[in-house]
């Protein structure tokens, strides 16, 4: 399979975001990646689940949801990474921008959060339902997400490791909120960033499953 990688610079509002792409040869789909609280693009645990996606045929996008300047504010304050709201107006910028430019061509698109990147997609997926056909989540905060979490229509996996107690409550409660568009599933034996051997690979596999058979 011919497989596309490069970097871009993504115009959101008045800020350049970075954005790593990987597009199979002929995506069925695209996946935009929203980072949890502290991390970035260059997460390893979400390059690891774009490789699987890709493989999957879709295409994946990782980007940077700060830009270099509120980045450097962050590290000392880490306030920005908890502003849901400017998170997710950042991804639905992003969101629009698939859908005009089309760098994966005219295909669905699907979002994959972790931690609070999750209530980010969450909020994102509820201002753009018409453009967002799937998203997971992964050991996400999707209570952070609050009362966009009743306006989300898009069909949502959340994924939380068995070991990850606290989390597994606040996706329940989520998930009495989502309703009928969500799932919650227990990848066991994993702790909040499935560093146990083979828990990422299980949920690279679900999220591939739900993003395929989602985005048509």
């Amino acid at each position: 399979m011919d497989e596309q990688r490069g970097t871009v610079t993504i115009p959101v509002g008045d800020v350049q975001l970075p954005a790593d792409l990987m597009l199979p040869a002929e995506p069925v789909g695209v996946v935009l990646f929203a980072h949890g609280s502290g991390s970035s693009r260059h997460s390893p645990r979400n390059v690891a689940v774009a490789r699987t996606l890709t493989g999957r045929g879709l295409g994946t996008v990782l980007v940077d949801l700060l830009s270099p300047a509120e980045d450097e504010v962050d590290a000392r304050t880490a306030e920005l990474r908890f502003d849901i709201g400017l998170l997710a107006s950042r991804l639905a910028g992003i969101i629009d921008w698939l859908a005009v430019e089309r760098p994966a061509g005219d295909v669905p698109i699907g979002l994959f959060g972790a931690s609070t990147g999750a209530a980010a997609a969450l909020v994102a997926a509820s201002s753009r339902a018409d453009r967002v056909g799937a998203v997971v989540s992964r050991g996400g905060r999707p209570d952070l997400a609050g009362a966009a979490l009743a306006q989300v229509r898009t069909p949502t996996l959340l994924l939380v490791g068995g070991l990850d107690e606290e989390v597994i409550t606040l996706n329940e409660r989520a998930l009495a909120e989502l309703g009928e568009v969500g799932e919650l599933r227990v990848i066991p034996g994993a702790t909040h960033l499935f560093e146990e051997p083979g828990t990422l690979e299980q949920v690279a596999d679900q999220a591939g499953t739900w993003f395929t058979t989602r985005l048509r």
